[in-house]
């Protein structure tokens, strides 16, 4: 990266976060302090697990810090204030964050603002956000560029501020979304290509060569958390709609359907041709191909499917342990209330 590397505080904590980190250790960046969320239950035995990043890190012999909190005012002060004294410690060129999952208060912006103990100036804090900004600020901007039917998505690498994906643009790049994206595939080429950006960003600062550009006021829009009700498949939208909720809602929180007493879950489908007029949801033709359903005017075949605790089978396996026939009937979710709108 440079002669005299550049010395990196990092604060990421899932796979995407963690790609960007190993990058920029082979890189040659000098990695000082790594932030990363506490470890939280997973599995089947829900046994503590560390993070991507943390793991990375510590195969790596990287100091880690793991703050619950970074208020100084907040409930956890405590974690806030070690934190403070573990980025002082520091004495770092940059901030890296990249899906780090807490808010940067202000006075960790601030302190990366101020001249190192040297006198040297720190370049702020850069994040690796997952869209072409202003377009889709927010927490998941993987996921709704997918359901929004976006041709492409990129990634930005932006210089933070207060603002929630505010801040100016350094780096942008453009990527296609494919047709047959889901979130999890979309999401790899987006990290990999937002691990190689940041480690051009901090070359490219190294030469002065960064111009800050202030974003657009055009175009923005945000992309909401992914909620687990968003899940269940409306057989009343056209089947374009809800083929594109099942990509962008695989792997989390994966689309829904409810047939009898079992919830299935829809993890590929297809549009189909247009159908006559049955109600939503009716399954309309079964084969090895995949089950056609009526949506909306039209049909959604469904391709790849999860019964309970079962594992994910392409319509052929699936149909073999259980019996799906033509009439019957998805169950429709129920519309928003809206009688207590004001």
């Amino acid at each position: 990266m440079a002669a005299q590397p550049l010395r990196v505080i990092f604060a990421g904590t899932p796979e995407f976060a963690r790609l960007a980190l190993e990058r920029l250790h082979a890189a040659g960046a000098e990695i000082v302090l790594v932030l990363s969320q506490p470890d939280r239950p997973a599995g089947r035995g829900m046994k503590l697990q560390a993070s991507a990043v943390k793991q990375f890190a510590l195969e790596h012999n990287l100091p880690v810090a793991q703050p619950q909190g970074l208020r100084l005012d907040g409930k956890y002060a405590e974690d806030a204030a070690a934190a403070r004294q573990a980025l002082l410690a520091a004495d770092a060129d940059v901030m890296v964050v990249a899906a780090y999952g807490l808010i940067l208060p202000q006075w960790v912006l601030d302190l990366m603002q101020i001249p190192r103990a040297d006198g040297r100036p720190r370049l702020g804090c850069l994040n690796i956000h997952g869209s072409l900004l202003p377009r889709w600020r927010g927490a998941a901007p993987i996921h709704r560029a997918i359901e929004a039917g976006d041709s492409h998505t990129g990634v930005t690498i932006m210089q933070m501020d207060v603002g929630l994906d505010t801040g100016d643009m350094l780096l942008q790049q453009s990527l296609p979304i494919a047709p047959d994206d889901s979130t999890a595939t979309l999401h790899d080429k987006v990290a990999e290509l937002g691990a190689d950006m940041v480690v051009q960003a901090l070359e490219l600062a190294l030469g002065a060569g960064l111009q800050p550009v202030p974003q657009p006021v055009e175009g923005v829009t945000y992309a909401h958390k992914i909620e687990k009700q968003e899940a269940a498949i409306d057989w009343r939208l056209d089947a374009q709609t809800i083929g594109r909720r099942v990509r962008a809602f695989n792997p989390f929180p994966g689309a829904s359907a409810v047939l009898g007493t079992e919830t299935i879950k829809v993890w590929k489908a297809t549009p189909g041709p247009q159908q006559g007029a049955a109600l939503p949801g009716t399954v309309m033709a079964v084969g090895p191909e995949g089950i056609a359903v009526a949506a909306g005017g039209s049909t959604l075949l469904l391709q790849e499917l999860q019964r309970p605790g079962g594992k994910r089978l392409a319509a052929a396996d699936f149909l073999r342990g259980f019996d799906l026939k033509p009439g019957m009937q998805f169950e429709l979710p129920a519309l928003p209330d809206s009688s207590s709108a004001a």
